[in-house]
């Protein structure tokens, strides 16, 4: 797996756990918007609004560049818009990238040897 593609999957694992809290905050806004006087509705969604779009382009991005199946990419969406989906997210993408550069750094380089970290 070449540097663009760790990259790739890094920037979506590395967004999906704030997107997670802010989702989670913004429920939590909702709820006190209902029972209380404050309204922190209009800041929160604004906040998650933009974290989700930046998961939905970076999740594109990697599925792109990883030729994820359809199902792992509609996995990943999925736990986009779970309140707590993007900690699952990210705890399996870190699986995913930690194999992926272990097998990298064990690949045959072609003339006999193998890449080495250094």
């Amino acid at each position: 797996m070449d540097i663009k593609t760790v990259s790739a999957m890094r920037r979506l694992r590395l967004v999906s756990v704030p997107e997670a809290v802010s989702f989670l905050l913004l429920l939590v806004c909702s709820v006190l918007k209902r029972t209380t006087e404050f309204n922190a509705v209009p800041v929160m969604g604004a906040i998650h609004g933009f974290l989700f779009v930046l998961y939905v382009l970076f999740l594109l991005d990697a599925w792109n560049r990883t030729k994820w199946s359809f199902g792992t990419a509609a996995l990943y969406f999925v736990l986009s818009v779970l309140p707590a989906g993007g900690f699952f997210a990210d705890r399996r993408l870190r699986r995913e990238e930690n194999e992926a550069v272990a097998a990298t750094r064990t690949a045959p380089t072609g003339q006999g040897e193998s890449v080495t970290a250094q």
